[in-house]
């Protein structure tokens, strides 16, 4: 079964919808964003989930020490690392979250432009537990509602599959994330845009049909 992250999320009511209609993991944006949630609202949310619902928390450029006291703080099961961080860095990322999923988020974009930086992550494959394959652009990190060259991509997404379990993100939305497990194989899916009314409110039906897009492959 394709592992279901449903990211963004800002309040209780889409978070209790996500987990019924069967999303596996729910994302917290913990850092400067349209869809930022507050460290003491992520916190009230996450207080009221299931214990078997992942609770990753998106950040960029943190310290693992600081990430290592936020995912205590709100009880996190994971860390999503969506900025620069480097292969050097993930494995003191790993000393201070060793039990926490730990997802390096990559830009297909980038890697196309540059394809020997992957294998510099993948080098650190211990020290991480995931790649998420994302779009970004210039100007955002994610959330752009864009997907990336799905083609141009298949040899880089084959190869970290290889060494580690490959997360596609980007412009997903019930009529193309079926396409993409089709075409990818993922471990999983993580959608935000795709599913919203508006950048951190999400639509129920959008919900609905993006889930069951995924059971039906």
């Amino acid at each position: 079964m394709t592992w279901i992250k449903i990211c963004a999320t800002t309040n209780l009511d889409d978070a209790c919808a996500s987990v019924d209609l069967g999303a596996h993991a729910l994302g917290f944006i913990l850092t400067e964003s349209p869809r930022q949630v507050t460290v003491r609202a992520a916190a009230e949310i996450i207080a009221e989930l299931p214990a078997a619902v992942e609770k990753v928390g998106v950040v960029v450029n943190q310290t693992p020490r600081a990430l290592a006291e936020l995912a205590n703080q709100l009880g996190l099961t994971g860390l999503q690392l969506h900025g620069d961080e480097s292969p050097a860095q993930l494995p003191e990322y790993r000393r201070l979250l060793p039990l926490r999923k730990i997802i390096k988020t990559l830009k297909a974009r980038e890697l196309l432009a540059a394809p020997h930086t992957l294998d510099d992550y993948l080098r650190m494959r211990d020290s991480i537990d995931t790649i998420l394959l994302d779009s970004g652009s210039p100007i955002a990190r994610g959330g752009t509602g864009q997907t990336f060259d799905w083609n141009a991509a298949r040899p880089l997404v084959e190869r970290i599959k290889q060494f580690l379990p490959v997360i596609i993100a980007g412009g997903l939305t019930p009529g193309n994330v079926a396409k993409a497990i089709r075409l990818f194989d993922p471990c999983g899916v993580d959608v935000v845009s795709g599913v919203e009314l508006s950048p951190g409110r999400k639509d129920p039906s959008k919900l609905r049909d993006f889930i069951a897009a995924v059971h039906s492959v």
